[in-house]
């Protein structure tokens, strides 16, 4: 094999001459040695990959947890389990509002530390609605659950060093995604082992005996022409075979594009667009999805809180009022509601929307019956970005209203969906829950290199939902993750990869 050493770059250069025939190298002892950081560790592994200098020997996957900014807090003032223990412990019996404001916690903090607890048999409600104290120890589970946010204190905590309890009692406090609210956020770490190939040994040879050190300079600055500095350096050479510069037509950013297709797709089948603001209040974003205010099921929602301003004026009447009553007892839905008071500050509190419902949902006072409507909405989540997964995404979320329409009608959109949208041969349909729709389905497509994933959730508007804003009929509601659709049409495996900065990677990306 011909190796032009010329056209190595100080990174590869420095990892051949620094690692022996039959060594392992990784990217930990390439940082620590060379002092690399881990993207210029990456880059020098993909280019001498891509020369066939290194080849892969073997992969160990890591899982490891580590401490957020709120685990860094429960180090400094306690779970707020452990808070309330205490509280009841010193003062008795008292309200849960009236523990949130002492310890100056959210109301859904309380209500789910209360609500562990309670089954643990630790706490108890009085006949005068008053959280008290039943046990006088804590249970064994929040004490471990101490001990390990200590232990990450000192660094990521690896899987292999726990006991088994410890393992379920950390899984219990951690999040893959969204991890802000939770004391841990696992991380899965993948160490790749490779070696020299004979193309690297010969070419490490080349390089020492062409006394190549990888600390040839590529450019002259004028701090180097003002001090003569670059005298006593030697100098990388220029190949003249370099080819020259491509003409580069421009062209349309493939995933605007198949956005726009989309969007022509769904309006060809009759459906009306709407759109929205990319901030919202938590009365559209989640109340008025009878999504409780104070309740663990919104946790699913990491959303992004607007600093200012921090509230909106008002929300708009009488859906106010309705929405509130549904949340409370149930208004003329049928229904018994959440049962506790609808707090109309916190419903003004204004957040980048997290999810593309919340269209659905200021449609829905609006819309004519029969009808049929969607929107491609970017939303904004707290996440861990992997291959599908993003902090933000594009979601195309859509309702059809009318007197005929059931399940039977939304199972047929799924699947038209999936299938001429998304272009997927395989598609399953699974059981889920949402707060707002019952029943409440998740589709599910097979991509040919990620396996099954979820497209998107589905179901049928409870009436809670519609009739607080005014709507007599079935509803049938859908939001599907459209940048995990483009990954099928546009035959990506990777959802970075609709966003890349690599100007090539967009200028050569072709649909189906």
């Amino acid at each position: 094999m011909d190796i032009d050493v010329k056209s190595l770059h100080p990174l590869e250069i420095k990892v051949l001459l620094h690692v022996q025939a039959g060594e392992q190298l990784t990217s930990e002892k390439i940082q620590t040695e060379l002092g690399y950081k881990l993207g210029q560790c990456n880059q020098a592994f993909s280019w001498l990959s891509a020369k066939q200098l290194i080849e892969e020997t073997s992969r160990v996957t890591r899982i490891q947890y580590e401490l957020t900014g709120l685990g860094k807090s429960v180090i400094e003032i306690g779970f707020p389990g452990e808070r309330m223990f205490k509280l009841l412990q010193e003062h008795g019996a008292l309200p849960l509002p009236r523990i949130a404001e002492i310890l100056g916690l959210d109301k859904s903090d309380i209500g789910s530390a209360f609500g562990k607890l309670s089954k643990q048999g630790v706490f108890g409600m009085t006949a005068e609605k008053q959280a008290e104290l039943r046990k006088k120890v804590l249970p064994r589970d929040l004490i471990l659950a101490r001990e390990l946010v200590l232990r990450g204190a000192d660094g990521p905590v690896e899987n292999e060093s726990l006991t088994e309890e410890e393992r379920e009692v950390i899984q219990s406090i951690s999040k893959k995604r969204g991890a802000a609210g939770a004391p841990f956020r696992v991380v899965e770490r993948e160490d790749i082992i490779y070696t020299l190939t004979s193309a690297g040994i010969e070419a490490a040879a080349v390089l020492r005996a062409k006394q190549i050190t990888g600390e040839e300079l590529g450019t002259v600055t004028q701090e180097m022409l003002a001090s003569g500095s670059w005298k006593n350096k030697t100098f990388r050479s220029y190949s003249l075979n370099a080819p020259p510069s491509r003409v580069l037509l421009g062209r349309r950013n493939p995933y605007a594009e198949y956005l726009q297709w989309v969007k022509d797709k769904l309006v060809s089948l009759g459906f009306e667009e709407f759109d929205g603001p990319l901030v919202e209040t938590e009365f559209w974003n989640g109340d008025a999805l009878f999504m409780p205010q104070f309740h663990s099921a919104r946790d699913i929602h990491d959303v992004y809180y607007v600093k200012e301003p921090a509230y909106a004026r008002e929300i708009p009447q009488p859906y106010l009022d309705q929405v509130a009553a549904a949340h409370e007892d149930g208004w003329k839905t049928g229904s018994r509601g959440w049962g506790y008071e609808f707090d109309r500050d916190f419903t003004r509190r204004q957040v980048m929307r997290s999810q593309g419902t919340v269209l659905s949902a200021k449609q829905l006072p609006k819309a004519e019956i029969p009808g049929k409507y969607f929107g491609i909405a970017r939303c904004f989540r707290y996440d861990q970005v992997d291959a599908t997964h993003g902090a933000d995404f594009y979601q195309t979320e859509g309702i059809v209203l009318g007197e005929d329409v059931n399940l039977r009608t939304l199972l047929g959109l799924l699947k038209m969906f999936a299938e001429e949208v998304a272009g997927a041969e395989e598609v399953k349909y699974v059981p889920g829950y949402f707060p707002f729709t019952e029943p409440s389905i998740e589709v599910h497509i097979k991509h040919p290199v990620l396996g099954w994933f979820e497209l998107g959730g589905s179901g049928i508007f409870r009436p809670e939902v519609t009739q607080a804003l005014g709507i007599d009929v079935p509803v049938l509601a859908w939001g599907l993750g459209i940048d995990r659709m483009a990954l099928m049409h546009l035959g990506l495996n990777d959802l970075r990869d609709l966003f890349t900065p690599d100007i090539e990677s967009v200028r050569m990306r072709r649909g189906k």
